[in-house]
């Protein structure tokens, strides 16, 4: 019976999808029943050399063990930030076997990113979907199989447990790629030696070209308008700093007149390999949380997050982290949320935006100015021109003594991150009533 209702409820699932998409949806699912009759003969060829490899690696597992596991590579954010954290929790002894042991990977779709794919394949064993694909799968089905998945790291793309600072960056720009990448910068403008700065804003224009038959609008309480980080980055500017728009699809382009304001999303030098050789060498990333950060956070560049939502997964664990949060404006009560209420009516860790709507709470965006403040306390601090008020450092440890620690960010987990100061010293009364 279990059986049966998997797969009525997996019916039930594709009857709602076609009703809410409709023809198109009907056409993308019967293009993938499509694919499916071409691709079964070539699985049926390939069930013989599949059986053998995974007969040999149970045969040799008692002296060497093979594991294997397909990467996530569909989504920038995660092709990043969790391959990363696989390297560093083998560095730390997490999910690392006690005898001699290989990993082999496989890409289970197109990479979403050429350039980071190849600077993997240059630290991963890495072998062929067609055949690994296949091993993994029905090792899957045969009972013992458990010792050669390699599994996903403890949390995907969270540090949970300090790593990204105790161990060194797995990858590296080869000499050919890093004059590749001067001259990229050089062709829009920036010279040899300027410091710039990326500025990564969502929206859904990405997730709903390449997912049309979901609903994105699940997370519109994540989206932030890129008009208002112009204030920030103007300031920048004004300090010497290039500023880069990142994005490989936006919904619209950067309203501003200035050459060291650069919209690389929109200005046609956008590339897969520009994309990385950026993240990984600016000065320092503005991201209002999505997929691209993880490119600066892989090569260990600080990250100023604005307007996190939800509250509760602000990243904890890294001393180059400084964030803010949306702010919960209650409807109906004509008031902001505090940040113990937030926390206690579990609206801190909301993921949908149907959830917020449910409680009558509107999310409330960051102010230019308030964004300006937290990308300069980040310049100022690595230009060593930040001056830390004692008051500040009270607002900022009573803030984390509210703050719950959970399955984002590691229960035992240290706490490195910041939170802006102005944004406490706005809020100051949300820390200090809650004494």
């Amino acid at each position: 019976m279990p059986i049966l209702r998997k797969i009525l409820n997996i019916l039930k699932r594709q009857l709602q999808q076609i009703q809410k998409g409709g023809w198109s949806e009907i056409k993308r699912k019967l293009k993938l029943v499509f694919m499916l009759i071409i691709k079964l003969p070539v699985v049926l060829v390939m069930l013989v050399p599949a059986l053998s490899v995974l007969l040999v690696a149970r045969i040799i597992r008692p002296v060497f063990l093979i594991r294997f596991n397909r990467l996530v590579s569909w989504r920038i954010g995660h092709f990043a930030g969790n391959t990363e954290l696989y390297l560093c929790e083998l560095d730390a002894g997490i999910n690392k076997p006690e005898i001699p042991f290989i990993d082999i990977w496989y890409y289970p779709t197109a990479s979403c990113n050429r350039q980071l794919a190849t600077m993997w394949n240059r630290v991963l064993h890495i072998g062929p979907t067609f055949l690994l694909r296949l091993v993994d799968r029905i090792n899957a089905m045969i009972p013992g199989g458990g010792p050669h998945q390699i599994g996903d790291n403890t949390k995907a793309d969270r540090d949970m447990f300090n790593l990204l600072e105790r161990f060194p960056l797995h990858l590296n720009f080869l000499p050919d790629e890093e004059k590749k990448g001067k001259a990229g910068l050089r062709a829009m403008g920036i010279p040899d030696g300027a410091s710039f700065v990326c500025l990564a804003v969502r929206d859904d224009a990405y997730l709903n070209d390449q997912s049309p038959h979901l609903d994105w609008s699940r997370h519109k309480h994540r989206d932030s308008n890129i008009q208002d980080f112009v204030l920030a980055a103007e300031e920048l500017t004004e300090r010497g700093y290039y500023v880069l728009r990142m994005g490989v699809l936006v919904n619209e382009a950067l309203n501003v007149d200035n050459p060291m304001i650069i919209d690389y999303a929109t200005n046609g030098m956008r590339s897969d390999f520009m994309d990385i050789y950026l993240g990984a060498n600016c000065t320092f990333c503005v991201s209002t949380s999505l997929g691209f950060d993880a490119i600066s956070t892989i090569f260990r560049r600080p990250v100023v997050y604005v307007d996190v939502s939800p509250l509760g997964v602000i990243r904890t664990n890294n001393s180059n982290y400084i964030s803010t949060a949306k702010k919960y404006w209650l409807r109906n009560e004509k008031r902001l949320m505090s940040f113990q209420e937030s926390f206690d009516t579990g609206a801190a860790l909301f993921w949908l935006s149907d959830e917020f709507e449910t409680m009558g709470i509107e999310l409330i965006a960051s102010t230019p100015e308030e964004i300006k403040s937290v990308v300069l306390e980040m310049e100022e601090r690595l230009s060593g021109k930040w001056k830390q008020l004692e008051e500040d450092e009270r607002l900022q440890q009573r803030f984390w003594e509210l703050f719950p620690m959970n399955e984002y960010n590691g229960e035992d987990s240290e706490i490195n991150s910041r939170i802006g100061t102005d944004y406490l010293r706005r809020h100051e009364e949300w820390v200090i009533s809650s004494r």
